[in-house]
């Protein structure tokens, strides 16, 4: 009782024709088609073009210049001291 059997579709195609008419059924699957197709574009176009990676920006160290870490320990005044007391 649940099933369609093709008497039942028959009878569906029967209905939506008449309801639609062939013309505008034929311009429905038409602008489908073109939809499907633009789709299918759509997604090839995004494989096509993989984003550039962004430019590497360029990290600035400190402005005054770093001791090795056995002097920097040794000195007990930091290099930081010095640029500002001016």
């Amino acid at each position: 009782m649940g099933s369609i059997g093709p008497f039942q579709i028959i009878i569906i195609a029967l209905v939506i024709l008449v309801l639609f008419g062939r013309g505008r059924i034929s311009e429905m699957m038409g602008d489908f088609g073109k939809g499907v197709k633009s789709f299918r574009k759509g997604l090839n176009d995004d494989d096509d073009k993989k984003p550039e990676p962004a430019p590497a920006q360029r990290i600035e160290g400190p402005s005054h210049e770093a001791k090795p870490a056995s002097q920097a320990a040794a000195d007990p005044h930091p290099a930081a001291d010095k640029t500002n007391s001016h």
